[in-house]
């Protein structure tokens, strides 16, 4: 995922007003494979069920938005929590 600069230097977290940074590949594969276990919920407590192609994480890593088809989706009850996960992203 490429976003421009000068969006990345505007986007927040709609929560916390965290800035937010692209996550890393091997990041994603990490969040992807918990994914793929079942083992990952969005904040509201749904599932998330489909592998992320891209994503956002907050500055202090503890939420991550998905990016689909190059829109950052940062709607509060779509944020992914870090603590669920196993490994630290």
């Amino acid at each position: 995922m490429s976003l421009p600069d000068h969006l990345l230097d505007i986007l927040c977290c709609p929560v916390s007003h965290e800035p937010l940074l692209p996550l890393s590949r091997d990041k994603l594969k990490t969040l992807n494979d918990s994914i793929a276990a079942g083992d990952i919920q969005f904040v509201d407590g749904e599932a998330v069920e489909q592998a992320l192609t891209a994503a956002l994480i907050t500055r202090d890593g503890k939420v991550v938005y998905a990016v689909e088809e190059g829109i950052p989706v940062l709607l509060p009850e779509r944020g992914i929590g870090t603590t669920q996960l196993k490994e630290p992203l």
